[in-house]
């Protein structure tokens, strides 16, 4: 591109100078135009002026149609719209595209035309790319000569390894180098990696540079190591003497070891003064060092003890291991670089902690987050006196903070990315990947100058940035590692992040695959992603395969340890697929037990809203808390009369606080002003100088003023807010008076009534035991008179009352009088009619007969010509009513 510029500069300059030949020998490169540039101003112009004349239009909407109204403006608008359409399809036909835009049909010519708008700019903009491609030097359509039988790797570029160029137009690719034939290195590790399910304690037995020394329990495990006396013991009682160790040390074993000298550090001057930066070595110049013995590593000990800064940067692995495992540590100074074997050396890095925690020596590192647990999980090394670029880069507010952009931008190095996701556990180490290593570590310490000066001039020369970009750092430092633990619960995090709603039954297959993997990788030392990844764990989750080659159809690539067990797989999801159908909420609610749900404390609250309310006084009954021979049972009353007393009512009800709205009420004097301190005084001024941010929902007949004003007794506004309170507090008191009142009325009447209902049931009770029964009435007169009862003629008609109902009801509200006993005379059916039950006709009879009444009492007339009433088929004894059935189609067929 610097060169096309230098030949066009060139050339203009010799048109300059040459006008006259420039006329006879460069032909116009469009009529009219001299050149490309001359044909782009008048079209930028071009097109500047139209834009300006479209905003002059009527907008579309009243002012359009307004406009429209006029057959001129209309006509103006065909003739034009004919123009524009024409000159689209001239456009069309030299990039030769259908460019029929005229002549449509009126119904679907609008959409018609804007198809052929669209794929003509698809065409169009293919081809400027296609063009823009051949200037840059990319040719598409030419193709690479190729012997016959050869055939070109294939670079497969998928989300992973591609990452966008700054000019946008191409994309670089990375290279994922993956050993495949390589022994693992933790059978090597002379200690054990720990996979268990248990907290991390600190690896550190020494505790250099210390200014409070280490807690006893570290530096006893380690003589514990050396001279293990609890071999000589039980396993029992070594596990019990174990657990009263661990709960002494509970405080000492979880704790940062450098979190005093790390909270005692102090920045010293110089280093928040503005630096000159130190130019760096050549990479080819500097000399680099592998170190893979304990002799070596304590060389550099002593070399990096000496220094007053370093650069430090890890490489690691984290594919073919649970915890991970860092492979190499790259330590650079301003003269040598050192590449340390930390696969080799992983049980003496220890050493190092004597120059990682010297608070003399800076160490800079660039996104130190990840680093500092690593150092401490792999090795126990503590970092004191720590400086992040990243940290200086985001205070900087700079475009990128990663590393290879700070690299291009102090240092104009492009770094190679390639080897970003290799595998660092090859061994030896190849060239190019050493060169990628020691390029992060290389560059660092002068980028370390130019950030610090660049934070200073960012300040205007006051050190406040720096110093803030050192105390995150200083946070960085203070981080403790904390080993994955696996809960009952760890599934649902994990299930949240991958955004599918899921039933039950997927649910649980998703919670038991979560446990395989987790259990497996502890196991086997591998990651859970290399055992099975999320992703293939959540398609099985869904699809819930009913054979075991559904579960593999799910995988794609199939990872080694699914293939081997997968019948135990197809067992977690057939057991997943007992489970009931129900909702996924109610189902997370069961996984969490029977502890109860605490309802987050709010400061509003209503007199019905039971938020507050300790759980003690609260009433919550589940079928989980109770079975069901313990369920509260209300006991069923055989009377109605059997009320509940005022104390079950106060039981049961729901209301169990009143209402209190103490965020509107005002302060009360404290009594203890006097004790105050002068500062306190002024503190309590300005915060009663503040308005009251629910001044909008207090009283409209009041004024807000100041404190001051209410508790000064000589002002006006003392004894309004006086009378105001103690009117307030009468009307509180009357309301109380009137409901206590109210309520001893309330129980006074309950009480009379329940008495009142007591003495009707004794006295009752009483009666029934002094009246004789019939039996005794009949024997007593049969004594008495000795001779059998004679039957009493009874009047025709005359029927035996039933006892009414109201009378019982009567005779329970009052208090019945016993009647007088009179002789008992039977009555004598000696002379009664019986010439009724022979069929005999009887003048006077008043019995009812149905057949007489259906054939002669149609044919009698009253007295007048009016018809008799009784002709019409009713009962004697209901003559009034109006019903129907005495006709004779209604009685029932013999």
């Amino acid at each position: 591109m610097d060169s096309l510029k230098k030949n066009k500069t060139s050339t203009s300059r010799q048109q300059d100078s040459n006008p006259d030949a420039q006329d006879e020998e460069a032909p116009d490169f469009c009529p009219g135009y001299k050149d490309v540039d001359a044909f782009v101003k008048y079209g930028l112009g071009s097109v500047l002026s139209a834009t300006k004349a479209s905003a002059g239009l009527p907008q579309g909407g009243d002012d359009f149609d307004f406009y429209r109204s006029f057959p001129g403006f209309q006509e103006f608008c065909e003739v034009q719209g004919d123009k524009l359409l024409f000159c689209m399809s001239q456009i069309m036909q030299h990039h030769s595209c259908r460019s029929r835009m005229r002549d449509q049909d009126k119904i679907t010519g609008l959409e018609e035309r804007f198809d052929l708008v669209v794929d003509s700019n698809d065409v169009i903009l293919e081809k400027v790319g296609i063009l823009l491609d051949e200037a840059d030097g990319v040719n598409r359509s030419q193709q690479p000569v190729m012997p016959a039988g050869f055939q070109p790797p294939k670079i497969v570029v998928s989300s992973w390894n591609r990452k966008g160029s700054s000019s946008g137009s191409r994309a670089e690719t990375f290279r994922l180098l993956h050993a495949k034939n390589i022994p693992r290195p933790q059978l090597k590790f002379k200690e054990k990696v720990d996979n268990s399910n248990t907290p991390f304690i600190p690896k550190i037995f020494i505790k250099p540079n210390a200014l409070k020394p280490l807690p006893s329990y570290f530096t006893d495990k380690q003589i514990r190591k050396e001279r293990p006396e609890d071999l000589d013991i039980p396993a029992a009682l070594a596990d019990f003497i174990h657990q009263q160790r661990t709960q002494e040390h509970v405080e000492d074993m979880f704790a940062h070891p450098y979190q005093y000298e790390l909270d005692h550090l102090t920045v010293p001057g110089n280093l928040l003064s503005k630096p000159e930066p130190q130019m760096y070595k050549p990479i080819e110049e500097t000399s680099c060092a592998f170190i893979d013995t304990l002799e070596d590593l304590v060389a550099l000990n002593e070399k990096l003890i000496e220094v007053s800064e370093f650069a430090v940067d890890l490489e690691h692995h984290s594919y073919r291991s649970f915890l991970g495992v860092t492979c190499l540590m790259q330590i650079s100074t301003r003269d040598e670089d050192f590449i340390i074997d930390t696969l080799e050396l992983r049980s003496e890095m220890y050493i190092l902690n004597e120059a990682f925690t010297n608070h003399s020596i800076v160490k800079v590192f660039h996104g130190a987050d990840s680093d500092i647990e690593w150092l401490q999980r792999d090795f126990g090394l503590y970092v004191v006196n720590l400086f992040d670029t990243h940290q200086a880069s985001r205070a900087l507010n700079l475009a990128r903070h990663s590393l290879d952009h700070l690299l291009k931008h102090f240092c104009s190095v492009d770094s190679d990315k390639r080897y970003q996701l290799a595998d660092w556990r090859i061994r030896p180490l190849p060239d190019e990947m050493s060169l990628y290593a020691r390029s992060d570590t290389h560059y660092l310490l002068y980028i370390y100058d130019c950030v610090r000066a660049q934070l200073l001039e960012f300040n205007h020369g006051q050190p406040g940035l720096l110093q803030s970009v050192w105390n995150k750092s200083k946070d960085v430092s203070l981080k403790k590692y904390a080993k994955p633990i696996f809960t009952e619960e760890s599934y649902l995090e994990v299930q949240r992040k991958q955004k599918k709603s899921f039933n039950t039954q997927q649910l649980t297959a998703f919670r038991l695959l979560f446990a395989w993997r987790d259990k497996l990788a502890r196991q086997e030392d591998e990651s859970t992603g290399y055992i099975l990844p999320t992703h293939m764990m959540s398609k099985i989750s869904e699809e819930l395969p009913k054979e075991p080659q559904g579960i593999i159809a799910c995988c794609n690539p199939v990872p080694p340890l699914v293939r081997q067990q997968v019948n135990e797989l197809h067992l977690l999801v057939q057991e997943a697929r007992e489970m009931p159908l129900l909702k996924a909420e109610v189902a997370v609610q069961k996984t969490k037990g029977l502890t109860p749900i605490k309802k987050p404390e709010v400061t509003l609250f209503g007199p019905h809203d039971t938020s507050r309310v300790p759980e003690s006084n609260s009433r919550h009954f589940s079928t989980d808390d109770f079975s069901p021979s313990e369920l509260p049972v209300k006991q069923g009353v055989l009377f109605s009369d059997d009320h509940k007393s005022d104390a079950d009512v106060e039981e049961i009800s729901s209301l169990v606080s009143t209402a209190k709205i103490s965020m509107f009420e005002e302060p009360e004097a404290k009594e203890c002003e006097d004790s105050l301190s002068v500062a306190q005084h002024k503190a309590r001024q300005i915060i009663e100088s503040f308005e009251n941010p629910f001044r909008m929902y207090l009283p409209s007949n009041g004024v807000h003023i100041s404190e001051n004003a209410k508790f000064d007794p000589s002002s006006k506004i003392f004894e309004i807010s006086k009378r105001w309170k103690l009117q307030s507090v009468e009307q509180q008191q009357k309301e109380l008076e009137s409901r206590k009142k109210a309520k001893k009325e309330a129980q006074e009447k309950a009480k009379k009534a329940t008495e009142e209902r007591n003495k009707a049931q004794e006295s009752y009770q009483e009666f029934l035991k002094n009246v004789p029964t019939v039996r005794q009435q009949a024997a007593e007169c049969a004594k008495m008179e000795g001779k059998k009862r004679e039957r009493v003629p009874s009047e025709a008609g005359d029927l035996t009352p039933k006892p009414n109902k109201k009378l019982k009801t009567a005779a329970k509200t009052k208090k019945p009088e016993p009647p007088p006993q009179e002789r008992f005379e039977p009555f004598d059916y000696s002379q009664s009619d019986l010439k009724v039950f022979a069929g005999i006709k009887a003048k006077d009879n008043s019995q009812f007969d149905p057949n007489r009444q259906s054939h002669d009492f149609k044919k009698k007339k009253f007295a007048g010509g009016k018809k008799n009433n009784l002709g019409t088929g009713k009962s004697m004894s209901y003559v009034a009513g109006r019903s129907d059935r005495g006709f004779r189609h209604n009685w029932p067929k013999r």
